[in-house]
């Protein structure tokens, strides 16, 4: 991993279950890092810095499980569920999936399917609560997966 890159994933913040809004400050870092990662790493940065259209745009045109994976992240978190469902529906058995089923106990909350996860979403969005914090650290794991076995698989 490249040290522009560690740096730029020391910067990652705790993303809302929303869309969020750009990062601004680090968009000359992401233009710099972006070229050079495969295109799985690039939806997932953009993703983590808020910038949806970006995100929205590899992810579509990467025809790929982890390109539909990125993609119903994506349309969670605009909040669209129905679509994020379809998405993730197209995403299939995958191994990110298995992961969370066994790590996300960790952070309080059972993880069964991506399905019930869109559910809970929605029902603890814009709540300020604990079940939303939760939610919103399973949603870190889950990018910090996604994002690992993109750039794992690219080697």
């Amino acid at each position: 991993m490249t040290a522009d890159l560690s740096a730029l994933l020391a910067q990652v913040p705790l993303a809302p279950l929303g869309p969020g809004s750009p990062v601004t400050d680090v968009r000359p870092e992401l233009d710099a890092v972006l070229p050079t990662l495969p295109l799985g790493c690039r939806a997932g940065l953009w993703l983590a810095f808020g910038y949806w259209k970006q995100a929205h745009e590899v992810a579509q045109d990467l025809e790929t499980p982890e390109g539909s994976f990125w993609h119903a992240i994506l349309h969670r978190r605009e909040p669209d569920p129905g679509n994020a469902k379809y998405w993730f529906r197209q995403v299939g058995s995958h191994p990110v999936i298995a992961k969370l089923v066994a790590e996300s106990l960790a952070l309080g909350y059972d993880y069964r399917t991506p399905g019930d996860f869109v559910d809970f979403c929605e029902k603890v969005r814009d709540t300020a609560t604990p079940a939303e914090e939760v939610a919103r650290r399973v949603q870190a794991l889950e990018w910090r997966l996604l994002f690992d076995h993109c750039r794992t698989a690219a080697k």
